[in-house]
């Protein structure tokens, strides 16, 4: 496992440097999560459709900037609403609201449980369930979408358990979600991107849209990842340097000579992400980005004249396994 995160590292950072010219363990950690130090390697589900795919989409010209602002792993209260004494921290939620940005956030089903107010060994308790963050979430305007039930890694799962352990594990979730907002959700992000072809297949099949970071898929419907994770825990050694804001604004700089201006960027509930929010927000609106939630996203960028029916098809069609780092 040790080599196996030294090469995750090596690979997040050469992302960085594509880009430019760039240790926290176990977000999303649950009662049935493995060892918080076996998360982090990714594979990312690819689209079946021609290589030409990845590259023919413009996704929307300069006059079109769009960022949906995701955040996974929660609901974790501490982070939304921030901690006082002696390290205090600022709420999630207030800066967004601040902001005037309205999110996604890819929760996961076990937390939204009754009396659940996070994961006792990693999360401080301010005296606010999960549930009722998620519920604070919705009437703020902002979406719940599937992060699974159990926030296990689902290819790993599947050899165990079965591509319907699978399924059900993905529905789980979407039900504890819909008890909460009243709304099926609709999209997908399985942990670290890793899902089997089946597996995918199957919940394309039944409605869900899997969200990916195969190169394979055009770029304007592929994720950002910020590897904001990084940048959390006492040593966070694998940081991006200068700043994760300086790194994500080279990432969508990398997009942009490639003529892509809209962004899905994939972050974390974590306190850290949220400290750097006010600026990076701030320096993509200064960009020209407006920020929408991940459906008005879908929809403005699948409309786009350079989105052809293949290439919708391939956003709902995903197969085939291709690693990639986190």
């Amino acid at each position: 496992m040790g080599q196996v995160r030294l090469l995750l590292s090596i690979a997040s950072l050469a992302v960085l440097s594509g880009c430019a010219d760039r240790n926290y363990v176990g977000p999303g950690a649950g009662p049935n999560t493995p060892s918080l130090l076996s998360r982090h390697s990714v594979t990312g589900n690819i689209a079946s459709t021609e290589t030409s795919l990845a590259n023919s989409t413009s996704s929307a010209l300069p006059a079109d900037k769009l960022i949906a602002l995701t955040f996974d792993d929660g609901p974790r209260p501490y982070v939304l609403f921030g901690t006082q004494g002696v390290h205090p921290a600022p709420g999630l939620i207030d800066i967004l609201d601040k902001n005037g940005v309205k999110a996604t956030f890819f929760v996961v089903g076990w937390r939204l449980t009754p009396k659940t107010w996070g994961e006792p060994r990693h999360e401080a308790d301010i005296g606010v369930t999960c549930i009722d963050a998620a519920q604070q979430l919705t009437r703020r305007g902002h979406e719940l979408e599937d992060h699974t039930y159990s926030h296990l890694e689902l290819r790993s799962a599947e050899k165990k358990m079965g591509v319907q352990w699978v399924m059900h594990d993905v529905d789980r979730g979407a039900q504890a979600i819909k008890a909460v907002t009243g709304m099926q959700p609709r999209y997908v992000r399985p942990p670290d991107w890793i899902i089997s072809n089946d597996a995918s297949r199957e919940l394309q099949q039944q409605g869900y849209r899997v969200l990916t970071i195969s190169a394979r898929n055009p770029m304007a419907l592929r994720d950002v990842n910020s590897l904001d994770y990084l940048c959390a825990g006492k040593n966070p050694a694998g940081c991006p340097k200068p700043s994760l804001a300086d790194a994500v604004l080279k990432q969508v700089e990398y997009r942009e000579k490639k003529g892509t201006y809209t962004h899905i960027l994939a972050f974390h509930e974590l306190s850290t992400t949220a400290n750097v929010m006010p600026r990076l927000i701030s320096d993509l609106k200064a960009r020209g980005y407006r920020f929408v939630t991940l459906t008005e996203y879908m929809k403005l960028v699948m409309s786009k004249p350079g989105v052809t029916v293949k290439q919708q098809a391939s956003a709902t069609r995903q197969t085939g396994d291709v690693a990639l780092s986190r």
